[in-house]
């Protein structure tokens, strides 16, 4: 018998890859593997998805970048995600080939709260963000727990406006679609919608309940049912409402994309006999808990799915983005190419690409806020915190601690890799360099111009190390594979190995229930200031 697994393995053969217009390479020698190839190395050595041979390997976005909004506008895709507590947040990339992707800047300087997945759209030649605000310890006048706003601006580059309160709550996840009888309607967590206004700024009806889900075996590994991320696209006469099920966290086989069917926006909703479309059935899979998908039409009238997963062994980078072929069966349900995404496909556009990605290093000689550093868990004033210049980067403290020093933070997307910064502390500071999950999470070098204090676990460690006494101090910390090692010189020539190593495969969602990364990052607290100069990043040879 052909098993649902045994399915996902040949989707990558035969009547598979002739949907995508490709022929299956010759087979192996007998007894030995086919290569794999690995990711292509970017500026810095950072990974790649585009292979530069007419072929991607997943992700995309490498790095928390968890569920994607796509949107595309002409020859051109943009995309963001949920930025949590990032300010400023909502970074939008572009691409022309859905590989590739290059920042064109944020959409919300200054957030009213935890972001959630969005929705991005454009409608009637405007730009508009749908956005469910979480309510975060810092947040002021967020009626409930879950606030949906929209931002709305000319052009995709902004300006964009103030968020603008649809009096939802109690809801995540929207989706703006226009149903047959040209209204406008916004889909949320559950599965419920709520019609909008012409203008799509409020709303013009209740809220109601319209599809109940798919509902998968009761035996099978899951998080929760969690039915959530609904998104919606018309095709050939049809409504499509994508959805996910089974938990964005826990177990690897939990979270899965599932897809039903409607002649109308108003149902009834018919779910697809192949459902789910996507999942990770096994956790020996390199790609776990996939889902929150986006279906796109891409170049060549080829489609996919966008959708997020964790790195199987690296929870640790957060839910990076995956790109995944589908076709249209000839019943008309989608069916999705990509296998375990543990090979390389066909280039969307068969070509190599352009640009892609962020570099990490920073000589701070410019504001490079929302770009490549973000606040985390920001005050609405907290920018002013930061002065960027010819002589670096003067950060004024806050808090205590990491803990409650709101850090500048940086994606990171590698496995293995190496970042050095140059500190002096002015005047009564403690300043550093950390790993930084949340503010319940991070490890990492603080020191104050007398003493180093050693960060672990979220808390100050019981070790002395004995660094010296000095205002200047170059740092460094060097992570392969969740094994972190760190360093210290005065002249950023001799390093000192610092005495303690630590091992953070632990540092990630299931472990403290907060959906977030490990990522650099630099904060300085007390009435002082600290100076950060030529921070650097280095991607490392993933042994």
């Amino acid at each position: 018998m052909t098993t649902r697994r045994d399915a996902l393995k040949g989707a990558l053969t035969g009547s598979a890859l002739s949907l995508l217009g490709n022929t299956p390479a010759a087979a192996p020698p007998p007894g030995k593997a086919a290569p794999v190839p690995q990711w292509r190395a970017g500026e810095e050595g950072q990974r790649r998805a585009d292979l530069g041979n007419g072929s991607y390997r997943n992700p995309v976005l490498a790095g928390d970048h968890p569920d994607p909004t796509i949107l595309r506008d002409g020859e051109h895709w943009y995309m963001t995600h949920s930025s949590f507590d990032a300010a400023p947040g909502l970074l939008i990339w572009r691409s022309n080939d859905l590989v590739n992707w290059t920042p064109v800047g944020t959409a919300l300087d200054k957030p009213l709260g935890t972001v959630f997945a969005c929705d991005l759209v454009r409608h009637a030649g405007r730009y508009y963000i749908y956005i469910p605000f979480m309510r975060a310890p810092w947040s002021q006048g967020l009626k409930s727990w879950a606030n949906v706003y929209v931002i709305h601006a000319d052009t995709i580059a902004g300006p964009w406006s103030a968020p603008v309160d649809l009096g939802v709550g109690g809801y995540i996840d929207p989706c703006h679609i226009v149903g047959e009888d040209g209204h406008r309607y916004l889909f949320l967590s559950g599965v419920s919608r709520v019609r909008l206004s012409d203008d799509g700024l409020q709303t013009a009806g209740p809220i109601e309940k319209v599809y109940d889900g798919w509902h998968y075996p009761d035996d099978w590994i899951t998080e929760a049912y969690a039915l959530e991320g609904p998104k919606l696209m018309r095709h050939d006469g049809w409504f499509y409402l994508f959805s996910a099920v089974g938990g964005t966290g826990g177990p690897p086989t939990g979270h899965m994309v599932i897809v039903a069917r409607s002649r109308s926006i108003d149902g009834p909703w018919d779910n697809a006999p192949n459902n789910p479309i996507v999942h990770t059935a096994d956790a020996g899979e390199p790609w776990w808990s996939r889902g929150h998908a986006t279906a796109v039409e891409g170049p060549g009238g080829q489609w996919y799915l966008v959708y997020h997963g964790y790195e199987n062994g690296l929870r640790t980078l957060g839910r990076q983005t995956l790109l995944e072929p589908f076709a249209w069966g000839p019943d008309g349900w989608p069916r999705a190419l990509g296998g375990d995404l543990s090979r390389p496909l066909p280039m969307p556009t068969g070509r190599p690409g352009g640009p892609h990605g962020i570099a990490g290093s920073d000589d701070f000689a410019h504001n490079s806020l929302g770009v490549r550093w973000a606040f985390y868990a920001a005050a609405p004033a907290e920018a002013r915190r930061a002065t960027f210049g010819p002589t670096g980067l003067a950060l004024s403290g806050k808090g205590t601690g990491p803990q409650d020093s709101s850090p500048l933070t940086q994606m990171v997307g590698d496995p293995a890799y190496e970042i050095t910064v140059t500190m002096t502390t002015v005047g009564e500071c403690q300043a550093g360099l950390l790993l930084f999950y949340n503010d319940r999470l991070f490890l990492g070098m603080g020191h104050d111009g007398t003493r180093m204090t050693t960060w672990r676990g979220g808390k100050a460690s019981y070790w002395q190390e004995p660094a010296p006494a000095v205002r200047t101090l170059h740092l460094r910390i060097v992570n392969r594979r969740n094994l972190v090692e760190f360093y210290y010189s005065t002249d950023r020539r001799q390093w000192t190995r610092h005495g303690l190593r630590s091992e953070t495969s632990g540092y990630q969602a299931n472990t403290v229930d907060d959906l977030a990364s490990l990522r650099p990052a630099l904060f300085a607290t007390g009435p002082g200031h600290a100076r950060f100069e030529n921070f650097a990043y280095r991607a490392l040879p993933d042994a």
